[in-house]
């Protein structure tokens, strides 16, 4: 970070444990950013923090010297059990958690504490081993948490210092409940020290703050200046046509060594990363159906430089620190102006430069009047000229489903429609022809759109054919009254 995004306050004078001192060292920390000097004094005086900053200005760091002085210098609870964490760290996304763990082992290389990890998508059994052998240090996405808690793999009683990290996003991708459920499951507030980070401080994130905190000290670094001052920011207006000429145009122009390109579904980021690939651009889609150790591997490309060019929905605006992203691509225009902010804030972190380039294209160009009013400035316009749009070549479109389908709809992968095999026809049965003859004297197979009978043949039918006949029909209509255990009942995932 550089001097001019730093303030006075050393970390030296906030008089530390010299363990997490040697780890701050390690990580070349010396002097606190604005965020860190405004809460670290806060937090480590005991007092509850709900802080609001820009994405990359250090709030990581902040609320993880906290978290390590207040555990180095609080006696272990006596009721502590071997699974039960002493600090939790809930993040939304599983590569913030994973971010996040990688900071922590950093800074407190020489504390001795135990850090864990508890997200989805990967190694369940591998992190339940892990976590049954004891952390002082839960981070996780809610979901998982959540599972090991009912699971009893984590004991949440002792918790000492609980994080909230991007507690907006926590709104934005429907994590609200769950987050209450984990909070209840937690010592009263004033028995733990509680700190939350946003984005954004909006209404329904101060109230989770005052509903589940002790009194929290709100925290505000530049409210008011919603974009940073070292991103250069502008827009073109290309037809639907010109869009994917513009944006090859350009990255070839510009030689990115570590790009973002942002769209607003998921299928646009598949489409884009074929176009991009296509035309000789190292390109990789990162969404949410994407298998966690491709994700990890992706971020770790790009984090190294191996991959120029990430491509991805708004969940990847959030949260991830990679230094040294040169060029942000709004392919599409969010409709959200908020998460235009995030967007951008991709570069230019720690007080470097970096470019901001958005399309208003015929479909989204709605969406700029918002953006403009909520940045308080208007974007200067770029020009599309002709040698931004070279010829390229376009590849052949995904097909939503392989093989016969009908109306347009199809089923799982691996079923007939789904991502399976295709097939052109029946499978044959034992050797048997694929048409099968037709049998006057045995009867077609019912048809699913011919109505039931009714209920009093039914019951005729159940007699004579036995009891499995009765026990099947009772599961279709539900147990008796009475009747049903326990295990039948569903189980809430939170409250």
């Amino acid at each position: 970070m550089s001097d001019s995004h730093l303030t006075e306050l050393s970390f030296s004078s906030l008089h530390l444990p010299e363990t997490l001192q040697k780890g701050l060292a390690d990580a070349s920390f010396e002097r606190c950013t604005p965020i860190q000097a405004q809460t670290l004094p806060q937090a480590l005086a005991g007092m509850d923090v709900a802080g609001q900053a820009q994405t990359g200005t250090g709030k990581t760091a902040a609320f993880l010297v906290a978290l390590y002085a207040r555990l180095m210098r609080e006696p272990v609870p006596a009721s502590k059990s071997l699974s039960g964490p002493r600090a939790l760290i809930v993040a939304p996304t599983r590569e913030l958690a994973v971010q996040i763990h990688g900071d922590a082992e950093t800074l407190g290389s020489h504390t001795g504490l135990r850090l864990g990890l508890a997200f989805g998508g990967v190694d369940y059994e591998k992190q339940k081993h892990h976590l049954e052998q004891g952390v002082d240090i839960l981070i996780g996405t809610p979901g998982r948490i959540i599972d090991f808690f009912k699971q009893r793999v984590i004991d949440l009683s002792c918790v000492q210092v609980l994080v909230l990290d991007e507690a907006d996003r926590m709104f934005d991708l429907g994590f609200i409940a769950d987050i209450r459920y984990i909070l209840r499951r937690l010592p009263a507030p004033d028995q733990r020290l509680n700190m939350l980070f946003s984005a954004t401080l909006s209404q329904r994130v101060l109230e989770l703050a005052y509903e589940h905190m002790n009194d929290p000290t709100l925290v505000r670094i530049e409210p008011d200046k919603m974009t940073v001052e070292r991103i250069r920011q502008v827009i073109y207006y290309p037809s639907n046509d010109e869009k994917p000429r513009l944006l090859i145009g350009l990255l070839k122009q510009m030689d990115p060594r570590r790009s973002m390109v942002f769209v607003n579904t998921r299928r646009a980021a598949e489409e884009i990363e074929g176009l991009l690939q296509s035309n000789g651009i190292n390109a990789e889609a990162i969404s949410g159906d994407v298998p966690q150790r491709k994700r990890l591997r992706m971020l770790r490309d790009f984090h190294e430089g191996t991959l120029a060019v990430l491509i991805g929905t708004d969940v990847a605006s959030r949260g991830l620190h990679i230094p040294d992203v040169s060029h942000v691509f709004n392919y599409d225009l969010p409709q959200d102006p908020e998460d235009y902010v995030h967007r951008i804030g991709r570069t230019a972190r720690a007080g470097a430069e970096g470019d901001a380039i958005s399309f208003g294209c015929e479909e989204y160009v709605m969406s700029l009047p918002d953006i403009e009013a909520y940045i308080n400035r208007k974007l200067p316009v770029a020009t599309v000229e002709r040698e931004t749009l070279p010829e390229i070549t376009i590849p052949p479109r995904r097909p939503r489903f392989s093989g016969p389908h009908r109306g347009g709809s199809g089923g799982r992968p691996g079923q007939n429609g789904g991502g399976g095999r295709p097939r052109s026809g029946p499978r044959p049965r034992h050797g048997a022809s694929q048409q099968r003859p037709h049998t006057p004297s045995a009867p077609p197979p019912p048809r699913a759109d011919v109505p039931k009978t009714p209920a009093a043949p039914q019951e005729a039918s159940a007699e004579t054919q036995g009891d499995g006949t009765k026990r099947r029909r009772r599961r279709r209509r539900g147990p008796k009254p009475g009747a049903g255990g326990q295990a039948d009942a569903p189980t809430p995932t939170s409250e």
